[in-house]
This record gives structure tokens, sequence and C-alpha cells, in this order.
């Protein structure tokens, strides 16, 4: 028992704990969230093999657009309820993340049975993990700035949170496909079991992540009554927004939105795309293996940089890496005749470094600009909206034919729009970001 078990797990401990996380409780979460990835890529390879690896093309672009009308249409609907129907719990957000955890433990063994039958209970369970899932990612992003260390930004800690969950995404991916050899259900009886530690992990989180002390619920947009931060709420009784301190951090917001409708539809299109035109010499599954790869890394090097940046200028860095991601999509779309996969696995790289810095910049801005009375609820509501516009870039992936050029032209149309309407106010916040720095303090 003593090897290798629990010499990895010291080592894993020592790293989650390191400079104050274990005396906050940062660690835990940081744990837990390594949790909720392995049991979610449990569940992604046991439904990728059932609906979409397990018949020909065709037949599951059929297959995936069914699942996405069930599950994808009810969940963009239930979406924007969950932050605000949260927001009413926050004495309780042990008990929810627990509650998420044990509803997908439950919802996995539901699937074990829909996956060997086909039967259609495997579409209302699948929006069962799904709204769980969303549930599960409202509370934490509410959590962290409770559990903050001493000298801790929020970029850092929101860093070694997103690596922690992308580390055990990458150990548990591979784990999965090797259960899938055994039997379908196998990935789903492992996710049973690690959602289950994960309810108990839920627990062993720090009371004061229930508490919601100086906490108010935030607006994703506010009329020029609020234009001069929180205390104007003792004498107009109107709650401040997320444009209480200035546009900045909707225009991040609308920037990563981008990115994260980007993020949906390259893993739909791809997806098909792939099946179709696979890498020289490879399989279709191997080929997505790749993209896959090249994407998860370029995330978790994206998280590096922006705990090494420590939110120095985050305008002009989500400036930067959108405009870096449209000029790669450019690429591709050019390219693809020639160079195919090869480039495709390139763009989805990219992609994932850029929405990983992005989405830190994003939360520097907030924490920056966002009244502390508000803040905590505005992680929640903003975590809403990025949900939501992956949902849409999935959809526009699947309804679009499979033409490489077409479809990556399509991408480079998603980010120009999204770069171009938001580029000239962050910069325009950037050259004002020591006013509403002042402002703020």
């Amino acid at each position: 028992m003593h090897l290798p078990f629990t010499g990895a797990a010291r080592g894993i401990r020592r790293a989650t704990h390191a400079h104050g996380a274990g005396e906050s409780g940062l660690g835990k979460l940081i744990e837990l969230h390594g949790v909720n990835g392995a049991g979610d890529v449990m569940i992604t390879v046991a439904l990728a093999s059932t609906v979409f690896f397990s018949v020909p093309t065709d037949e599951a672009r059929g297959r995936v657009a069914l699942y996405l009308a069930i599950t994808m249409a009810p969940f963009t609907l239930l979406a924007p309820v969950i932050g605000p129907l949260l927001d009413r719990l926050p004495h309780g957000r042990r008990a929810a993340m627990a509650g998420a955890m044990l509803a997908r433990a439950l919802l996995a063994l539901m699937l074990s049975g829909a996956v060997v039958t086909g039967s259609l209970e495997l579409y209302p369970a699948a929006l069962g993990v799904l709204v769980a899932s969303k549930a599960y990612g409202v509370v934490r992003s509410a959590v962290v700035p409770r559990l903050l260390p001493p000298g801790f930004s929020l970029v850092k800690a929101n860093s070694r949170v997103t690596l922690g969950g992308l580390l055990a995404t990458g150990v548990a991916a591979p784990i999965g496909a090797g259960l899938q050899f055994i039997g379908p259900r196998w990935p789903l009886y492992g996710a049973f079991v690690i959602f289950v530690a994960g309810m108990f992990l839920s627990f062993s989180l720090p009371p004061k992540v229930d508490s919601a002390r100086g906490e108010d619920k935030a607006l994703l947009a506010a009329d020029e009554e609020h234009l001069h931060g929180p205390h104007l709420k003792k004498t107009t009784g109107r709650r401040p927004g997320l444009r209480t301190v200035g546009p900045a951090v909707t225009h991040a917001l609308a920037a990563n939105a981008t990115l994260r409708c980007l993020s949906g539809f390259l893993i739909f299109f791809l997806a098909f795309l792939l099946r179709e035109h696979p890498m020289a010499g490879q399989s279709a599954a191997v080929s997505l293996g790749i993209v896959g790869v090249a994407a998860g890394a370029g995330n978790a090097l994206g998280t590096a940089v922006g705990a090494w940046l420590k939110a120095r200028a985050p305008e002009v860095i989500i400036v930067t890496v959108v405009a870096i991601v449209l000029a790669v999509a450019i690429t591709a779309a050019v390219f693809f005749g020639a160079l195919g996969a090869f480039i495709v696995a390139c763009l989805g790289a990219f992609a994932g470094f850029a929405q990983a810095l992005a989405k830190l910049s994003l939360d520097a801005l907030i924490q920056r600009d966002v009244p502390e009375l508000v803040r905590t609820s505005a992680f929640a509501r903003s975590e809403t909206l990025l949900q939501m516009s992956w949902v849409v870039g999935g959809a526009i992936g699947i309804a679009l034919p499979l033409n490489g050029v077409l479809g990556l032209s399509v991408g480079a149309g998603i980010v120009a729009v999204g770069w171009l309407s938001t580029v000239r106010g962050l910069l325009a916040a950037a050259r004002h970001g020591s006013t509403a720095r002042a402002r703020v303090a």
C-alpha cells in the first residue's frame, strides 16, 4: 500500500496544498475540480463511443444532431436559470456541489444501461449530466474568491484550479478508453465511483464556502445611474451591475464568449470532418485524439502563462490572443487543402491557449473592476454566458456541411466578429485602466 499509490497521493497533496492553499481550503477545491474533470471525461468517452464512433458518418451526424436537439436546446434554456437559482442558496454551496456530484453519479448508472440498449433514456440522462455539470461550474466559480490564500491573486488561484482539472482529465481519458475496451458500461461505472468520491470531497471544503457575508447579486448590465459604484445602492435601492466601473468587463466577457463559441464549433465540426479526412496513415479516432491533445496542451500552456503574467494588462492580453487565433483560423482556412489535419491541430492548440489565457484575464478584470459586493455573483453569471456561447458554437458546427475550407472560414468569421466588436472597447479600457483601478480602490 505504500507503493506507488500513497507516494503519488502525497505528491499530489503537496502540489495542491502549496503556498498556503492547504490552509485556505483552495487545495481541496483543486482536488475536487480534478475529480470533476475525471468523472466528466469518463462519461464523454462512453457517450462518444455510443453516439459517434459506433455508426457510419451520415448516421452519426443524425444522432449527434438529435443529441444536440434533445439535450443542448433545453440546456440553453436552463443555463440562464441555474445561476440565479444558485444565487438564492449562498449558504448551501457545499451541499450544491455535493448534490451535483451525486446527481451525475446516479445518472451515470442510468446511462450504463442506455448505452447498451440504445434506449431514448440516454438523452434525458445526458441532459441531466449537462445541467448538473453546469451547476457545479457555477458554484465553483463563486467559491474560488472565498478560498484565496494570503497574497494570492484570483488569476493565480483560478489557473491552479483549471490546471488541476486539465491534468486529471489527461490522466482519466486513457483510463476511460481502456475501460471502454472491456465494455461500454465500464467507463460509466468508473464515473459513478469518481462522482461519489467527489460528493464526499465537497463536504470537506471549509465552512466559509457557505458564507455570503458582504455579497450581493450582480447584473450583466446596468443603467447610467450605476456608473459610480456600489455605494449608489444606498440612495437608489438598486443593485450594481457588471458595468459599475466601466465597459472593460463586458467587452472582455464578449471576447471570451467568442472564443468559447469557437471551442464548441471546433469540437463538433472537426469531430465529423476528421472522420472523413483523418490524418495521413491514422484512423479517425487517433486523428481526433491528436487534435484533442493539441488543444489540451495549448490550454495548459495558456493557464501556465496566465499565472506567470499575473494579470498584467489583461485587456491587451485578450485583444492579442484573440487576434492570434483569428490569424491562425484564417491561415487554416486558406491552407487546409495543402496541410489538412496538421493545420487543424495547430488551430486547436492556439484556440486552447487563447481560451485559457483570455479567461484568466477576464477573471483579473472582474477582480479589478467589479465591486467586491457583487464579485462572487459576477463570476457565476459570466460563466453562465460562456457556457451558453459554447452551446451555440456546437450547434453551428453540427449544422455545417463537411467542407474543411468552408467550416474553418466560418470559424474565422466567428472570431473576427467577436474581435472587431471588442477591440476598440478593450484598448480604450486599457488606456483608462489606471483611472478604473483608482476608482475601485
